[in-house]
Order: structure tokens, then C-alpha cells, then sequence
């Protein structure tokens, strides 16, 4: 990083010939919420340079606007997987908009197939390949030396070649360089700025200790290097200070295994069980769960409800498949740990599974569907293949007779286990499993029809939902949350001829104890006026603190805000084991913590 470091020397001291903003680093993000870690890291690495972030979302004329207001006499690009399509739209109109800005791109979407890029878009000057903190400063000094005059450009290259970065030599041919990763990753500064921080505090900050990952999983960008950086803790300690200072609302670890290496991960942990209770932010971490051992998970449970949620890549528990992507699974060992912490009650687990993997037809992702799905993480995500440029999942196209997009994202259409129509209809499933399980929506509902209709069998369950939604067309319409619940109804009773007084005692529960208890659908048999009579004097009364402790009424306002009393004609609370029990009940359910919560009273 030495070349980092002189660069600042020489700004501070003579100035770098440029304004503030000539120089702009580009991200287009895929929702608004997230942040961009790599264009920060490269505004630390260029004095003087300035960072814009979009959306996809944006129109394509509106975020060309955005990028000529700012006039950047070099302009970099950071291309990933999720705006790659409209990077390209926006390289083509460029010419028209800045015909004399010096063009950037970086990322993995560009650090392969490299001179194939430059062919087909000739306003791009130059492409970083890999890390891009130490080869970046490098380029920017040789831009400087020709005046950033875009004609110039290719004058860069007399200096011979720069590793890390492809480019334009004088006579059109193209240096392709080699892609490369920095050679001391604690030289790397710190992404964030303070005065940046306060219009950025509820968005989602992506941070890393560590690059590179121990496992070579073929579908993965990171078998591509070798090897795994640590940041000093005493750096991240000081770096995750400063989140907690600011009050963010989520820091997700962008670290491939946050548990690659025990001394480093495991005095992480400690540190955030002993920041105080008043701190809000939430850590995401990406964990080898079958990996930890019983100090760990002791230190996992003495977290603070909320202030770390885990992922936990899956993905597969056919085991001939997992050895055909390289990847190791120690199926025991991770059922074992999720329910572990599960019982800790302390934090979101966030489970993954793909589809579309080696030998995986039907019946096996049924079974890894089912194996994972009986863990009863927070949430299991259904993820489609993807062959990304640069990862070893290419070698496997030809044999398992994979056909995929040829854009991005690249997902899997064809594989000699799964047909187009199978694959097609798994979109289709992911979209309602999204809308009700990992909605956190009828969960008691549906775990009642698995148990009493489907003898446990999940993906039989959501297999048959599916079905019968694409059957009434259900899949080229989008829902509102309210009538989610109606259509499970209908399903239930036209596939199982359930009662339509129990479904509606256990669609009224799950309503109330997901999204708040804020969506109560009207078609739902409610009865809070059919009870007032026992339910007024009940919240006058001295009877509430029995089952609220320091409960006192102000108003009826703050009563139906933060509490509710339904009535039930079966015990529902049991649903999720199969069990159902005709018996006049009340329960109250409070809505003020973190988790819808209930208890049954006595009026």
C-alpha cells in the first residue's frame, strides 16, 4: 500500500491537480437500503475523490443524470452480478453524456472474460481485476502524469503494465494483466467516514475482518483465491467502536466464513456480548455452523436478544452433490448446532439451500427441502444456481448438461436432473414459501395442515400450495399481505376439506402474531366487538397486572396499540405440533417487544 500511502503525502502537500468530484466512484446498488463497501474503500485510497451510489432501480435516464451533474473527469464503475445489465446500458450512453471522461470498471463481473469486455464496450479505458486498493492508486498516478485527458489514456500503457489492471495500449491491442489481491489486507483504510454516517445509520453497512474463505464450493467466486486475510483485531475493534458509536442499525459481515479462525472470530464475539445492553446494532454474520465448538456456542448464548444473526449456507443435503460442487456438509453437526442455538432464543437464523445443483432432480431437493425445513430456522432461503465468470462451477456445465442464462444473474434453466418446466415451476414455490414462511406468515397454520394432512412431509405441503396457486393463476399476479391469509384458506379447504371454523381460528392466531398483529383481514370471523362486554371492564380492572406486570390503563389508545384479546373456540398454541383441541379460549397478545407474544387468560 505504499503507493496509497504516497499518494495522500502528495495531496496534502502539493495537491493532486484535480477538484473534489473529478474523480467518482460509482455504485449501483440493489435496493436502496444496502450500501457500497468497494467504492468507499477506493474514495479512502484516492484523496480527493467523491463516491455516487444509485439504485437498480433508477431509471436509466434519471441515474445518467445524476452521473453528468457531477462533470467526473474519470469515472469508476463498480460492476457486480446484480447491475451488471444496467452498467452496460449505462456504458452506452456515456459517449453521448461525458465523451471525454476516462471510464473504470471493477468487480467481479468484469474480472474475467476481460478483453471480451473491452471489445464490446470501447468507451471503457481500463478494468481492475481483483483487489482494486493498491492497483487503483496505481493507475490514478499514471492518469495524472497525461493530464486525465481521455484521448491520452492509452499513454498509459508505455510504462509497461500495471498488475491488477487491464488496459488499451497505444496500437488497440489490450493488456489483459493478471487479477490480483492485496498483499497486506491491514493496510486497507477503514471504508467509513464520520460525516457520512448519520444519513446512512438505518441502511444496511457492509463491513469485513477477513477476505478470502477456507472451503473451495464450486458455484463460488471465492475458490478463485487461495488462502484467508485477517484484519488485527485491535483494528476491528476500534472499526466496530465507531458503528456502535453511530448508533447503525445493521453491520453485515461480508466475511465468506466469519469462523474460519477461531482466534480471530471468537474474541469478535466476546467483545459484542459485552457492549452494553443499550446498543442497538444488529451483526450478520456467515458461519460454518457444524464448525463451532462448545466455547463458541457458550458464547453465542450469552448474547443479547437481537444483536447477532447468523446465515448458514446449506445448500444441499444429498451427499454425492455436495462432493460434486467440493463442498464438505457435516450434516449432523449442523442440525445439531442450529437447534442448539435456536433454543437460545437470541437471535435470527437464516438458513440457505440452491437449487439446481449437481445430481439434485426432484426427489433429492425434496429431501434436502425436508431435512432443512425440520430445523424451523427463522428463515430458509431458496436460492437458484448461478455460474458466476471465474468460478469452477463452469468445469461442471458439460457434464451434469446445464444450460443457463447467458445474462445476468446466470441462474440454471436446464440440467440433466431438472427440466426448464421443473426449474420454472421452483420460481414459483420460492414465490409462496417468501410470502408465508419466511414472512414469518401462518406458520401455525401450515405446520398443522404438514403434520395432520401431509404426515409431516414439508415439501409435499408447499409442493401441493404451489400447484394449486399456479392453477388459479396466482403466480402472474402479485398479493397484498391481507389477502394472504384467504388464499391459504381456500387452498386448505379445497385440497384437505378442513373445517372452515378451525382454519379460521388458526388463520385469526397466525394474523395476530405475525407483522405486528397490525394486519387483521376483514373476511377473518373477529371478535372484538362480540366480547366487549367481558373485555372493557377487564382493562379497568386491577385483573390485567396478573398477566402484565406493571400494567396501568391511560386510554383505549394505547390498550388497542399494544394489546389484544381474541377469543378462540380451539387451543391453537399447539397447532405447530399437529394439535388441535376443541376448547373455548382467551388469549391475550402483547405486541410490544421485539416478537409477538401470547398467554391465555381468564376474564
Amino acid at each position: 500500500m505504499a503507493v496509497v500511502q504516497a499518494a495522500r503525502k502528495a495531496a496534502k502537500k502539493e495537491g493532486n491537480g484535480l477538484e473534489q468530484g473529478d474523480i467518482l466512484w460509482l455504485a449501483v446498488n440493489a435496493k436502496y437500503s444496502h450500501t457500497s463497501l468497494a467504492v468507499r474503500y477506493l474514495r479512502e485510497c484516492v484523496p480527493g475523490s467523491s463516491i455516487l451510489e444509485l439504485t437498480i432501480n433508477h431509471q436509466l435516464l434519471a441515474a445518467l443524470g445524476e452521473i453528468y451533474e457531477r462533470q467526473p473527469r474519470v469515472l469508476g464503475i463498480s460492476c457486480y452480478i446484480w447491475n451488471i445489465e444496467m452498467v452496460k446500458d449505462l456504458l452506452r450512453l456515456l459517449p453521448s453524456a461525458l465523451p471525454d471522461t476516462i471510464v473504470i470498471c471493477g468487480g467481479p463481473e468484469v474480472s474475467y472474460d476481460t478483453a471480451a469486455f473491452l471489445d464490446a464496450f470501447p468507451m471503457v479505458d481500463f478494468i481492475v481485476r481483483g483487489e482494486g486498493e493498491e492497483a487503483v492508486p496505481q493507475l490514478i498516478e499514471r492518469l495524472r502524469a497525461v493530464g486525465f485527458v481521455k484521448a491520452r489514456a492509452a499513454e498509459v500503457s508505455r510504462a509497461g503494465s500495471l498488475p491488477g489492471l487491464a488496459m488499451r495500449r497505444e496500437d488497440g491491442s489490450i493488456d489483459e494483466s493478471t487479477a490480483v489481491t492485496v498483499a497486506d489486507f491491514s493496510e486497507v483504510p477503514f471504508a467509513y467516514r464520520e460525516e457520512e454516517m448519520e444519513p446512512i445509520k438505518e441502511r444496511i453497512l457492509y463491513y469485513e475482518t477477513s477476505r478470502g474463505c477456507p472451503f473451495s464450493c464450486a458455484y463460488c467466486l471465492s475458490c478463485a483465491t487461495a488462502g484467508v486475510r485477517f484484519l488485527p483485531l485491535a483494528r476491528v475493534f476500534r472499526e466496530l467502536d465507531f458503528f456502535v458509536r453511530h448508533d447503525v442499525r445493521q453491520v453485515k459481515f461480508v466475511d465468506r466464513t466469519f469462523n474460519a479462525k477461531k482466534s480471530h472470530f471468537l474474541p469478535i464475539l466476546q467483545y459484542l456480548v459485552d457492549l452494553p445492553d443499550s446498543v442497538r446494532t444488529n451483526f450478520h454474520f456467515e458461519v460454518a455452523i457444524d464448525y463451532l465448538d462448545e466455547e463458541v456456542l457458550a458464547t453465542l448464548a450469552r448474547l443479547p436478544r437481537g444483536r447477532v444473526q447468523l446465515e448458514i449456507g446449506i445448500q444441499s443435503t444429498n451427499e454425492k452433490t455436495l462432493q460434486a460442487v467440493s463442498r464438505i456438509n457435516h450434516w449432523e453437526q449442523i442440525a445439531s448446532h442450529i437447534r442448539r442455538i435456536l433454543s437460545f432464543h437470541n437471535m435470527h437464523l437464516h438458513v440457505d439451500l440452491i437449487i439446481g445443483l449437481p445430481g439434485e432432480g426432484m426427489a433429492s431437493f425434496a429431501q434436502s427441502f425436508n431435512d432443512v425445513y425440520a430445523l424451523q430456522a427463522d428463515m430458509l432461503q431458496l436460492g437458484f444456481l448461478k455460474f458466476l465468470k471465474g468460478a469452477s462451477m463452469m468445469d461442471l456445465v458439460q457434464p451434469y448438461g446445464y444450460r443457463y442464462m447467458p445474462m445476468a444473474p446466470y441462474e440454471v434453466l436446464v440440467s440433466d436432473a431438472l427440466t426448464y418446466g421443473e426449474i420454472r415451476w421452483f420460481h414459483s414455490f420460492e414465490a409462496v414459501f417468501e410470502y408465508y414462511y419466511n414472512a414469518g406468515r401462518c406458520h401455525h397454520t401450515a405446520a398443522y395442515l404438514i403434520a395432520s394432512q401431509e404426515a409431516g412431509d414439508a415439501f409435499a405441503f408447499w409442493k401441493r400450495f404451489t400447484d394449486w396457486w399456479e392453477a388459479h393463476g396466482y403466480h402472474k399476479v402479485g398479493h397484498a399481505t391481507k389477502d394472504l391469509y384467504g388464499l391459504l384458506r381456500d387452498f386448505a379447504e379445497d385440497a384437505y376439506q378442513i373445517a372452515a371454523a378451525l382454519l379460521d381460528n388458526l388463520l385469526r392466531f397466525d394474523a395476530l402474531m405475525a407483522d405486528g398483529g397490525r394486519i387483521r383481514p376483514v373476511y377473518l370471523d373477529w371478535d372484538m366487538e362480540k366480547h366487549q362486554q367481558e373485555t372493557a371492564p377487564f382493562w379497568r380492572s386491577e385483573r390485567p397486572r396478573a398477566y402484565l406486570p406493571g400494567f396501568t390503563f391511560t386510554n383505549w389508545r394505547d390498550v388497542r396499540g399494544c394489546y389484544h384479546i381474541e377469543f378462540f373456540a380451539y387451543d391453537v398454541r399447539r397447532a405447530r405440533e399437529g394439535i388441535i383441541e376443541a376448547r373455548e379460549t382467551a388469549l391475550l397478545f402483547d405486541f410490544r417487544g421485539p416478537d409477538v407474544t401470547c398467554q391465555e387468560i381468564v376474564l
